[in-house]
């Protein structure tokens, strides 16, 4: 008896551990979208005043790229059927 006894106290610990893990993989699905709706809003990190708009930030990059000139990509010489 006392391994009938063991092992259905062995069988219900795993059926814990089943609805636990079941559990923990509904809310690992659901961090993802939390995350990044939180990310979208700003909540992740506290916010800097002294941080540039990212107008500005823009505008920035602009000008830069518009400094560097481009750089004209030639066509790759086609080959003669041989």
């Amino acid at each position: 008896h006392e391994i009938v006894r063991r092992v259905e106290t062995l069988f219900a610990f795993a059926d814990r551990l089943e609805a636990r893990c079941a559990a923990a993989r509904k809310q690992a699905g659901q961090l993802t979208p939390a995350l990044l709706a939180k990310a979208f809003r700003g909540e992740l990190v506290p916010q800097d005043p002294a941080d540039e708009p990212a107008a500005e930030l823009l505008k920035r990059l602009a000008a830069r790229r518009a400094e560097v000139p481009k750089v004209q990509r030639g066509r790759k010489p086609v080959r003669a059927a041989e």
